[in-house]
Formats: C-alpha cells, structure tokens, sequence
C-alpha cells in the first residue's frame, strides 16, 4: 500500500531549468525543431503547461535552454588545461573545434537558430566562450582580435558541421566535354590523394573530413 504523502511543499519542485533543457533537447532530437513548443514540452514532463512559465518566460528563453543543452555537449577540458599552460594552445583549439563539430553534426538542424541566439542566460555557453577566450589569451592573441578569432572559428565549424551530411558526390561532374577543366582537374586529384591514403571506403562525404582538417589548421596555424 503506498504511504499517504506527506503535507508541505515537495521536496523537489516538479520542473527545473535543467529538465526543460533535457527534454526540449531530446524532442528536437526525436521529433525535429519545429516540433519544439511549450505544450509539447509540458507533456514530456508530464505537467500543465502553465508549470513551466515559472522557469521560462516563452519559447525564445526556452531556446536559450535548449542552446545551454546542445553547448554542454562540447568539451572544454582541452582549453582550460591550456588556459593553465598545461596544454598546446593549437591543439586545445583544434581539440575543442573537433568536439564541436561533432556535436553541431548530430545537431545540425539548430544551427541557423543557434547561431543567432544571445548567448545571456546561457551558462554552459557562455563558460564555453570564456574557456576559448582564455586559452586564446594564453596563446598572445590581442584582445581587440580574440572575438573575431571565436566568430571565425564558429563560422568554418557550423559550415564543417553540414558538410559532413553533405552527398559523397556533391562535386561529381559527368559532363563529358572539355568545359570545366580547372574543377574536373582538382576533383580528380583530390580523389586521387585520399584514394592513395589507404583511407577505407565510406557513404559519407569524402569533402568532409580532410578538408575540415585542414582548415582548421589553416585557422590555427599561428597558436
């Protein structure tokens, strides 16, 4: 027989700011973006939806959220050991852009709202940004140009995060006359080069991979 509860408020409250981030972050996950409302988060968590305006003040806080959610997946440990002279700078830097694209890959429909979302309120987030900041300081950069290397970064990432979903034969050409022979010469060779790398066979696209990398030391190259 289940005991009577007792009186008083309960001991947690039935909705948390961390919970309505989890579970909009699993209905994006499941469901997609624009599935993403305050009704249909209530229902997740099994509540009314007038519960969650105690912790949110609509669905533009609630992506906010969502935004904190996605941004915690990140790693930072690279950059903080290397804002404490414990690590390579470039390598932390590549290291924490290696974990953010992988996670904005499994996330790309976010991107174009994330992207253009304040960054107050979202703690994880901004922490986030503090931590590139400070190995970036670490490393010299002046701090009138650090902001333009973490929005340089974060452009070539959200790019790089969509490529990777990109078709393997987005730069296929099957023309057949003589038109073109700049591009057909370069994507010849480039298919050349990774075929010549021993690099075994994938679905995924080929233009992904090596040329993230190698942009990312392009962007990094001074650290």
């Amino acid at each position: 027989m289940t005991a009577p509860r007792g009186r008083g408020r309960p001991s947690r409250p039935a909705v948390t700011r961390e919970g309505l981030a989890a579970a909009a972050l699993e209905i994006t996950r499941a469901a997609g973006y624009e599935k993403l409302t305050m009704s249909r988060v209530a229902a997740h968590l099994g509540v009314a939806p007038s519960a969650l305006y105690n912790h949110v003040s609509g669905k533009a806080d609630l992506l906010v959220l969502l935004q904190d959610a996605v941004m915690g997946e990140v790693s930072v440990v690279e950059l903080q050991a290397a804002a404490s002279g414990g690590v390579d700078v470039g390598e932390a830097v590549r290291a924490w852009a290696r974990s953010y694209r992988a996670v904005f890959a499994d996330h790309t429909p976010l991107i174009p709202v994330i992207s253009t979302l304040p960054v107050e309120g979202a703690e994880k987030t901004v922490r986030m940004y503090d931590a590139l900041a400070a190995a970036l300081t670490a490393a010299g950069v002046p701090q009138d140009r650090i902001m333009a290397r973490v929005i340089a970064l974060e452009a070539f990432l959200f790019g790089a995060a969509y490529d990777v979903h990109a078709p393997a034969e987005i730069f296929s050409l099957e023309r057949t006359d003589e038109d073109l022979p700049a591009l057909r010469t370069a994507t010849e060779a480039f298919r050349e080069r990774l075929d010549a790398s021993g690099r075994p066979p994938s679905e995924a696209n080929p233009y992904a991979d090596d040329p993230f990398e190698l942009g990312l030391l392009l962007l990094t190259a001074d650290l």
